[in-house]
């Protein structure tokens, strides 16, 4: 692959990634390493219910002066505004988040209005916060959303049944923690799910417009892990080196990302998991090879990419074709629904979905120009 003779890129990954089997109980060394001493921790019940959250407690021990166990899927601006204000009646000066990508956002929503006062809907948009925000510790229970080495997040307006996007550099993490001990027990479909959302992030930093070849890089051995070591975590979820080669994969997948974009398949995932509550992993799972499809003739040589790295011997003309349907067969083997409608999608709610998924910040950066809601209706058709 060649880049356009103008290519020009940043990078960035400021985020201390610590992994290792049992590398939680480092936690406390790394607070003491940010210059801090009072911990807010959050996460949800089902974190808790499975011995997690006890876990992370007992190695943060009297650093830990809060903690709020509450977090739903698809993160509330509710929940953000309220908890934060709790975490600062406790004097927190630090956050550690333990869960899963909606438990990860939220933290991030907090450390922004913990930092700036005000709520959190105040700062939607795209690079608008000035300083560093509220330190703020990572302990993944998925691999799947990378939000551990991100500068994105998203959280739900519920009244308004949408998902408000926030890309800030100032709230990456400071720290990730990558144990493999913590995602054991996560079940087989969420597993599924979750390396697909993985998987996505990777195929779209490749075929997203800023594509750059240090993302490239982070990607492509993204999807080698996946294709290689998701099926036996979903197959057997106690297989601890399947589950470390997973979160690694996902956190790779993050850093590709995080510097080379998103585009459409994120922006019509975010949509329906805004309107119909669609998981966001199963949301990126079927859209995958239909947004695949409607960009193979513009980005073809990108997808012969992926195409070798998942063990393909294809032409750049049939790179897309023959990705798309890899897609579908490796998510149909786990037991992933491959339609929108067996996720609870109605076809009366297409039209606006694909209305609102024009002002969606992934789109503006898909390889394809998107200028017509009909063009993204005639996906989701597809993919109903």
């Amino acid at each position: 692959m060649a880049y356009d003779s103008d290519l020009s890129f940043i990078y960035r990954n400021p985020t201390k990634i610590v992994f290792g089997e049992n590398s939680i109980t480092e936690v406390g060394q790394e607070v003491d390493g940010l210059k801090c001493s009072k911990v807010f921790m959050v996460t949800d019940k089902g974190v808790v219910d499975a011995g997690l959250a006890g876990r992370v407690e007992k190695a943060l021990g009297k650093k830990l002066v809060g903690m709020f166990d509450g977090c739903i899927q698809d993160s509330s601006i509710h929940i953000v505004n309220e908890v934060a204000e709790i975490a600062r009646s406790k004097g927190a000066d630090i956050l550690v988040s333990v869960g899963g990508g909606s438990v990860i956002d939220t933290t991030k929503g907090m450390a922004i209005v913990l930092k700036e006062g005000g709520k959190i809907q105040d700062y939607t948009g795209y690079q608008a916060l000035t300083r560093p925000q509220t330190p703020h510790i990572v302990i993944p229970t998925t691999a799947g959303t990378g939000s551990e080495v991100t500068y994105f997040a998203v959280i739900k307006d519920q009244d308004n049944k949408r998902k408000l996007e926030f890309g800030e550099d100032n709230i990456i993490p400071n720290v990730g923690i990558l144990d493999p001990t913590m995602t054991l027990g996560l079940p087989p479909q969420l597993t599924a799910t979750t390396g697909m959302d993985a998987f996505c992030h990777a195929l779209e930093s490749i075929h997203a417009a800023p594509c750059q070849p240090m993302a490239d890089a982070m990607a492509l051995h993204a999807i080698r892990l996946i294709v290689e070591y998701l099926p036996t975590c979903v197959e057997n979820g106690k297989d601890i080196v399947a589950r470390g080669q997973m979160l690694i994969a996902s956190t790779m997948a993050g850093i590709a990302f995080c510097n080379a974009q998103i585009a459409i398949v994120h922006a019509m995932a975010h949509t329906v998991g805004g309107m119909f509550k669609v998981p966001h992993g199963l949301a990126n799972s079927i859209l995958m090879p239909h947004c695949v499809r409607y960009n193979a003739d513009v980005c073809s040589d990108r997808y012969a990419l992926i195409a070798r790295t998942m063990g393909m011997n294809v032409s750049d003309e049939e790179a897309g074709e023959a990705v798309a349907s890899a897609i579908s067969e490796f998510t149909k083997k786990m037991g992933v629904p491959q339609r929108l409608r067996d996720a609870g999608v109605p076809e009366s709610g297409l039209a606006e979905a694909a209305e609102v998924t024009m002002g969606m910040g992934g789109i503006v950066y898909n390889p394809k120009m998107v200028s017509d809601p009909e063009e993204i209706l005639g996906v989701f058709k597809q993919a109903w």
